[in-house]
């Protein structure tokens, strides 16, 4: 699945054709599920209505061809409800819920902001671990105790650790996939039992990344470390600064979307420019 940026012009407005570009060119491409609205789609920086029609559109433009998972989560627990509530409403078929980043929360206030969404909005609901962005871990102990509530179905692990992955996928029951959030190890998230991978290098490089997961799902060790090997050095070129810097600047060199972005976020260090166009022309993507 890609963690979809949100294209954009020069001005940060956003650009709706370039929407739907995107989206057809990665089912295209053998995407099998779309995520809109998460970091890599600058939701931080988007007001409410942007973030809801961005959804909405989405939907819209994927008319069930693959599945939409939209990130509706927040720092405040009202706030992530009511946009759990409109993505249930325009038909999301998930909803990615990050941890309440900045304010910090314990583990038992982990629990009941992620049970109250549960509760009050029945669409299945994937948690989102990345202590990176967010200052706070969703420790196995408390995902463990999420996994009884019905809605709760998947965990994207975004902590980097396959010693993390091995540990929840010993304590969390079968009924909670467990999905990488991390691209550099997600084919050993796959490989130990992970469902798949929630990818920001699937949006330069949608056809190798689903290649690779193919291999590592089926079990072939061997190909998928092949694969994944080949895309290794464009892991590391698209997190040279801040995501979803560097992956909108290659999107915009590959001609799929204008070089706009949002601040606090600014265009990609020139220094950058060649290390990032490097490990695109080395997979052919240039």
């Amino acid at each position: 699945m890609v963690a979809l940026v949100t294209p954009m012009h020069a001005d940060g407005s956003v650009d709706w054709d370039g929407l739907t570009h995107l989206v057809d060119w990665h089912i295209e491409q053998g995407t099998q599920g779309i995520v809109a609205m998460g970091t890599t789609g600058e939701s931080a920086t988007l007001g409410f209505r942007e973030h809801d029609e961005v959804i909405e559109r989405v939907v819209e433009i994927v008319d069930q061809r693959v599945p939409v998972i939209a990130g509706t989560g927040g720092n405040a627990t009202d706030e992530a409800i009511r946009l759990t509530r409109h993505a249930s409403r325009v038909g999301a078929d998930a909803c990615l819920l990050v941890c309440p980043y900045y304010n910090k929360p314990t583990q038992e206030g982990l629990y009941r902001h992620f049970h109250a969404i549960a509760m009050a909005v029945d669409i299945p609901q994937v948690l989102y671990n990345v202590p990176s962005r967010t200052g706070v871990d969703l420790l196995p102990e408390t995902v463990a105790r999420l996994a009884d509530i019905d809605n709760i179905v998947a965990l994207k692990e975004a902590k980097g650790s396959v010693e993390r992955v091995h540990e929840l996928i010993e304590r969390v029951p079968d009924s909670l996939a467990i999905y990488s959030g991390e691209d550099p190890v997600a084919m050993e998230t796959m490989l130990v039992g992970g469902k798949g991978v929630i990818s920001v290098t699937a949006n330069v490089a949608p056809k190798h990344m689903r290649a690779m997961c193919d291999a590592a799902l089926a079990g072939d060790r061997i190909k998928a470390e092949t694969l994944d090997a080949d895309l290794q050095p464009l892991h590391a070129a698209v997190f040279l600064e801040s995501n979803p810097i560097p992956v909108k600047w290659a999107l915009a060199q590959m001609g799929h979307i204008p070089d706009g972005i949002r601040l606090p976020l600014t265009p990609l260090s020139e220094r950058f420019h060649q290390p990032v166009r490097d490990a695109l022309q080395a997979l052919g993507l240039l």
